[in-house]
């Protein structure tokens, strides 16, 4: 007995309990000669129901499940060693929990990384680096904003020519002209103020702080920095002026002259309730939100802290520009001894920090 079952009385030839072939020693298999050339299956041979040899089937079903079962593997998982996922994490997170993204470490590092940026997402939410998604902060969602009352405070009057459409005529009549988009930044009600002003082809801001939101600050602010651009540079740089209707911009004429009555600028406004109208600016304030939270004090800023502030940001690589800072993108344009004379100065990529820390005294 092959089987080793002395109780059992069959002929092991005749035995459906075990395959002789598995349990006799001196079994050799047999293999066709078909299935050592293409297609290697049985599926077409016409000797397949009578044939008593061991037969290979393909079956598109069994195979494509296989294939997804096999795909599903190797996508699962971190395909990362412990060496390599410490020396990303060494590099990655001290510049993430400095506030900079994903995509600003990838352009400055990109021979050092080697990892495709969607890849460090993945590895940031699986916790394989010390960071967290709450380093990143558009990555946390944040929640829906409340709706507030905001009364129209500009005299109707001083819009006259220069309403939104007034400006979409004017942009189409000089499309090369150089946008600037204003706004400001409020603190706690009552406290210091930011003014914004944004080059929208580069992407570069300079911010003023001051001590109220008044017309005549801005009005202030605009004749100071004619004076150290110089009214030359000042007219180059701001050809359109476009605000939204704040009564601190209610005194447009006094914006688009100097004190001796030369002009030196075209001042538009956007529709009521209409921030969309100048998104640039909008966007970048989220930059600023960054060191300097929603409803945070400005009182204890001083213009050299906001300066500082800004130089970060103006630091802080775009993708929609190719990769470059703004800094950079508008010293190409017109040269950084305008940006000198704002103060503006380049932050090295990896001290670029965009957290409260930054002004922290």
């Amino acid at each position: 007995r092959l089987c080793g079952n002395k109780r059992c009385n069959r002929v092991c030839s005749f035995c459906n309990t075990h395959r002789c072939s598995s349990l006799c020693t001196d079994y050799r298999q047999e293999i066709c000669w078909r299935l050592s050339k293409p297609p290697y299956v049985c599926n077409g041979c016409e000797l397949r129901r009578s044939c008593r040899l061991e037969k290979r089937i393909y079956s598109a079903t069994y195979a494509q499940r296989e294939y997804e079962q096999v795909r599903s593997n190797s996508r699962q998982g971190v395909q990362l060693t412990e060496e390599e996922a410490l020396r990303l994490d060494a590099l990655i997170s001290p510049l993430l929990k400095k506030g900079q993204s994903l995509h600003h470490i990838c352009a400055s590092h990109a021979d050092e990384i080697m990892v495709d940026e969607r890849t460090l997402y993945n590895y940031v939410a699986a916790g394989i680096f010390s960071a967290r998604n709450l380093d990143m902060p558009r990555v946390v969602r944040m929640g829906k904003r409340k709706k507030k009352a905001d009364g129209f405070k500009v005299d109707k009057k001083c819009r006259i020519g220069r309403t939104y459409q007034d400006f979409l005529d004017f942009m189409q009549r000089h499309p090369g002209a150089p946008v600037v988009e204003m706004d400001s930044v409020e603190g706690k009600t009552g406290g210091k103020v930011l003014l914004t002003l944004h080059f929208t082809v580069p992407q570069f801001m300079i911010a003023f702080i001051r001590d109220a939101n008044t017309s005549q600050s801005v009005i202030d602010i605009f004749n100071q920095l004619s004076q150290v651009l110089e009214p030359d540079a000042f007219r180059r740089l701001f050809q359109v002026v476009l605000g939204d209707n704040g009564s601190e911009f209610s005194n447009p004429s006094a914006l688009e002259t100097d004190p001796q009555g030369e002009y030196r600028t075209r001042v538009f406004y956007c529709d009521p309730q209409a921030p969309y109208q100048k998104p640039a600016v909008e966007n970048n304030h989220s930059l600023i939100r960054r060191i300097i939270p929603k409803g945070a004090s400005l009182d204890a800023f001083s213009q050299e802290d906001i300066t500082l502030m800004m130089n970060h940001i103006n630091s802080y690589k775009r993708a929609n520009l190719g990769d470059k800072a703004p800094y950079e993108v508008f010293a190409a344009l017109y040269g950084e001894e305008l940006l000198r004379r704002m103060g503006a100065e380049l932050i090295s990529a990896d001290k670029v920090i965009l957290r409260p820390y930054l002004l922290k005294k």
